[in-house]
């Protein structure tokens, strides 16, 4: 292979890398994978984009003067997991009233062409304006749905939140499968609960090895033996491992069956058009994607567990969002520490 051959390869590569990691995984694969792979995905993705979609009952953001459009506007996106078991659908549970056991909220900058992530702990002590104290941040999607998260979560970082996207935890099962595993490095041995709340059913050794679903499952959501902060690294690591596997070129011919498994399993008010804009940011081979992190302390309050945000470390992160977003200009030289650029 030749020298300029090698190089278009390694950037079609990257390029694929890039369209697949902006988006923590479901709508590059519903939108952005459909468009590059050929007409019969597309159609695919489409058609579960659409029976997807949820029109919530506010046109935008209380803290917007505008409806935003992807095509020109910096937005944000919160990305909500919910564990929607069998057992837990047994006991009234479903994917509209359970709590959310991952958040992620993304910032993405249009003119930068820039992406900030931001993993919340789940027990980030935050008021909830649904029901009007505070609790435990992941309890806001039980009392009200996406649209109580989603209030709660501005409250929290003062910035608005335009989109959300919801997923089970079965259609993280199905992807992985659907892929023959992912490759992670276990830090320690661990026994965990699986899907279906089975208590220490997944019990992983330390190593790099490849996991299955309900062990990938196990791995990013146990928090045991660390910390809400460390639960968080372990989701991106996994998250990291779906997009590198899916990358691959023996990876193209499982999409169909990738898009099924989210598609199934998957809630937003994005419409597939606005998925589609999102496809100049991943062209764009200057895309910055950043983690951020939420820092704070451990704290019981009337015997209850949360996590208390630092209230500086609170008030930086929220200039920093707003300032991605474009809603101010950086009055300060505050310097956020990154966890992680990409």
């Amino acid at each position: 292979m030749n020298r300029s051959n090698y190089r278009k390869k390694t950037a079609r590569k990257r390029m694929r890398k890039r369209f697949l990691l902006f988006m923590v995984l479901p709508l590059f694969i519903l939108g952005g994978t459909a468009v590059v792979y050929g007409t019969h995905l597309f159609k695919q993705a489409e058609s579960a984009v659409n029976d997807s979609y949820d029109n919530l009952n506010r046109e935008s953001s209380e803290l917007r003067e505008n409806i935003p459009d992807p095509d020109f506007d910096n937005i944000s996106i919160l990305f909500m997991g919910v564990d929607a078991s069998e057992k837990r659908e047994e006991n009234g549970f479903t994917s509209d009233n359970s709590r959310t056991d991952a958040l992620v909220l993304a910032t993405l900058n249009n003119k930068e062409k820039s992406i900030n992530l931001l993993s919340i702990p789940r027990d980030t002590l935050a008021y909830i304006p649904h029901v009007d104290y505070k609790d435990k941040i992941n309890h806001a999607h039980a009392f009200g749905g996406p649209q109580a998260a989603m209030e709660s979560v501005e409250s929290l970082l003062e910035v608005p939140v335009d989109y959300y996207v919801r997923m089970n935890f079965n259609a993280f099962i199905d992807v992985v499968n659907s892929l023959d595993g992912v490759k992670v490095n276990v830090p320690y041995e661990l026994k965990e609960q699986d899907s279906r709340d089975k208590k220490n059913a997944i019990h992983l050794m330390p190593g790099i090895q490849t996991l299955d679903g309900e062990e990938a499952l196990a791995f990013a959501r146990t928090r045991h033996y660390d910390s809400d902060i460390e639960r968080g690294k372990r989701q991106v690591e996994v998250i990291e491992a779906i997009l590198d596997k899916s990358t691959s070129i023996s990876s193209i011919s499982k999409y169909s069956d990738v898009i099924q498994a989210v598609g199934q399993n998957l809630k937003t008010n994005l419409t597939f058009d606005e998925m589609k804009s999102f496809i100049s940011y991943a062209a764009n081979s200057e895309l910055s994607v950043n983690n951020l992190s939420l820092y704070g302390e451990e704290t019981y309050i009337e015997g209850i567990y949360y996590y208390r945000p630092d209230e500086y470390e609170l008030w930086s992160l929220q200039e920093k969002l707003q300032v991605h977003l474009g809603l101010i200009e950086s009055e300060t030289t505050t310097d956020l520490s990154l966890d992680n650029q990409n």
